[in-house]
């Protein structure tokens, strides 16, 4: 199988690790079929999308919306790799998903306003999908509404005509949407568990998401919500665009033809 690709932008090994492991777990990979490549810290280079299945983009402390001047020159040239990749990505309709960080840079990209209006703490809040959602292959295995964990300090307010809203929640109206076939992203966070937002607690207590001192209570607080269904989401997305996945599978603009012979349409 050729293997997918996780861009990531976490500075603390901490949480980039868990990120990466908890990608792993629950898309169903290994190592050798999920390939990292830590953006603060390497230039990414030149991706031939040919030797891969597809890309995931996970969060991060990045946010799109920045004024230019307060961006770091390590997150200029993120932005500016993340730029030229997606223009390639969109342009061949390649299997993506970001989530978190990556729907704001997609978001971006695609020409979506993307501001602090809708910012949502941490914690767990109901995703609700919509008709186009419901339809969409990547979501078949959800219910029409569950909970997910977010903590996000921008969004998107708008986004352009050509995107398919997926989903929204009653404090963030675009929770996912698609351009083309294939490329996806989601504002909440499909790779966290409890133990996963957990980590992310601890890690950014400093980072201005909520105060300090209330970081004991907020992980109390998201043990007990009832998170089970986005991590389906990985998987899913795995099955359907893992190459190679069975003798004779190949990836063609959206379409996989099966043992069988049969298209399962991206």
């Amino acid at each position: 199988m050729k293997p997918f690709l996780l861009l990531a932008t976490r500075g603390e090994d901490v949480a980039a690790d868990d990120e990466y492991a908890a990608f792993l777990k629950f898309a169903g990979l290994s190592e050798g079929t999920l390939r990292r490549v830590r953006l603060e810290r390497h230039p990414l280079g030149d991706v031939d999308l040919g030797e891969l299945s597809g890309i995931f983009l996970g969060g991060g402390p990045f946010n799109s919306s920045d004024p230019e001047e307060k961006k770091s020159d390590v997150q200029r040239r993120v932005e500016t790799d993340l730029r030229g990749l997606l223009g390639t990505v969109v342009d061949a309709d390649f299997p993506f998903l970001g989530a978190c960080y990556g729907i704001g840079t997609l978001g971006a990209h695609q020409g979506a306003v993307v501001d602090t209006q809708y910012a949502e703490p941490i914690g767990a809040v109901d995703i609700v999908l919509t008709r186009q959602g419901r339809e969409d292959s990547l979501f078949m295995e959800l219910p029409t509404s569950f909970k997910a964990f977010v903590g996000h300090k921008e969004a998107i307010s708008r986004l352009p005509r050509h995107a398919v809203l997926l989903a929204g929640s009653a404090g963030c109206p675009v929770q996912a949407f698609r351009v083309g076939r294939n490329v996806y992203a989601t504002q909440f966070h499909p790779e966290l568990d409890v133990p996963g937002i957990h980590t992310r607690i601890d890690v950014y207590k400093h980072a201005g998401y909520f105060e300090p001192d209330g970081a004991d209570d907020l992980k109390e607080a998201v043990s007990r919500s009832k998170v089970v269904h986005p991590t389906a989401i990985l998987r899913q997305f795995v099955d359907r665009y893992a190459v190679g996945l069975y003798p004779g599978d190949r990836y063609d603009g959206g379409i996989r033809t099966g043992r069988t012979g049969s298209l399962v349409q991206g």
